[in-house]
């Protein structure tokens, strides 16, 4: 094989390393099912296509023929197999689409027995016809790229975002899958071709390992969402209800266990439900989420923030001696969550929403306070300065939730 040729499959080679590492340092993050799925699917099907483009033989020319036989006869199909049942999982499985999940999985049982079977044929055959089975063996393994691709196409058209870009990724896979089997078959393409394969092999991988990790975390955002607590607020993540006084009562006991002065801020939101009418009923999950993460921002993540209710949040500050005094906090998260934020509607279009906040702050002795009563407190603050504040243009109208109609 010439020197540029074993640059050209290496740097390939690299690459895919590289994509493995990813998938590696996904499942450490994870540890879902997904993230092993795409490290399973990036190290068996690159190693289908680095065995097809003879670096094996470059870097180990004392490996039996036979081996490589095998390999070059097994692998390909194996990967093909396993990467459409991943496909049809990808794709939603049978809960989206039960045509496409009997059809990817009939499909790689299929592929896994005829990967069997050439495996068999190819430690049996006779080297000398070994290039006729290597044909078969490439015929087949176009078989799931063909399915796959339909099945991402079908996809799509239903309406799955992802879908689209998976059938570019597919369509990437068949010129590889095609490149690779040329190779493998010593058909002289020159170079270029040879370049053009494995530039195409790296796109494929890179947009289906963006493509798993995508999926993968949308996945664990609906398992984490699906798993919240009645006590949780499902817009924000933030604690409500007997949870949000169990937080507040655990960050006084550990206040006063540092002996940390502490207290508790209520921002209320009077103006939650301004554009209900204008955007609809769900405007103030929006607005709500953008205002819980703008106050954790501005209060920190060692803080505890929940919602006493939809219009009113709760922070406890603990404080060390080093730390900005209370006064300072409270009015850098006022003006923090007072700056405009755009609302969506349902067409997409942008509302301008400044947020009308009363602050109530309750300093505290952490050991010796009672959590509702603290609360109410500085609730009772909060509502007095919101109805001390003069109503501009923009706060003038009395604001109440939307119908439930």
């Amino acid at each position: 094989m010439p020197i540029a040729e074993i640059a050209v499959w290496s740097a390939m080679l690299g690459g895919l390393f590289t994509l493995a590492g990813l998938a590696l340092a996904d499942l450490f993050n994870g540890r879902s099912i997904g993230a092993w799925r795409n490290l399973l699917f990036v190290s068996i099907t690159g190693a289908s296509c680095v065995v097809m483009t003879g670096l094996p033989e470059v870097f180990f020319p004392g490996m039996p023929e036979r081996l490589l036989m095998v390999l070059k006869a097994g692998l390909g199909p194996a990967a093909g197999g396993m990467g459409l049942y991943y496909v049809g999982t990808w794709l939603g499985g049978a809960r989206e689409d039960g045509k496409v999940h009997r059809l990817t999985a009939i499909g790689s049982a299929l592929l896994l027995s005829a990967a069997v079977i050439l495996v068999v044929l190819a430690s049996q055959i006779d080297a000398a016809n070994f290039h006729h089975l290597l044909v078969a063996t490439a015929l087949v393994n176009m078989v799931p790229v063909l399915l796959a691709l339909f099945a991402a196409l079908r996809a799509a058209r239903r309406g799955d975002p992802l879908a689209r870009w998976m059938a570019v990724a597919i369509g990437c896979l068949a010129i590889t899958t095609i490149g690779h089997y040329l190779r493998g078959l010593d058909v002289p393409l020159g170079l270029g071709a040879w370049i053009f394969t494995a530039a195409i092999t790296l796109i494929f991988f890179l947009m289906a390992s963006v493509l798993a990790l995508l999926r993968n975390r949308h996945n664990r955002e609906l398992s984490r969402l699906s798993r919240l607590h009645q006590s949780t607020d499902p817009a924000t993540g933030l604690s409500t209800g007997s949870a949000l006084i169990a937080d507040v009562e655990h960050a006084l006991w550990r206040a006063a266990r540092l002996e940390c002065k502490a207290a508790v801020l209520c921002l209320y939101v009077s103006n939650l439900y301004e554009l209900a009418d204008v955007v609809g009923p769900g405007s103030e999950h929006q607005i709500l989420s953008t205002v819980a993460a703008r106050i954790r921002r501005a209060a920190g993540f060692r803080c505890v923030v929940g919602l006493y209710h939809p219009r009113c949040f709760v922070v406890v500050l603990t404080m060390d001696p080093q730390q900005p005094p209370v006064s300072a906090t409270a009015a850098r998260m006022v003006l923090t969550v007072s700056h405009p934020m755009a609302v969506l509607d349902e067409q997409r279009g942008r509302h301008l929403f400044r947020p009308r906040i009363g602050m109530g702050v309750v300093p505290l002795d952490p050991a010796h306070a009672v959590p509702n009563d603290v609360i109410n407190e500085a609730e009772s603050q909060a509502l007095a300065m919101i109805n001390s504040m003069p109503r501009d243009a923009d706060h003038s109208a009395e604001t109440e939730p939307a119908s439930l109609n």
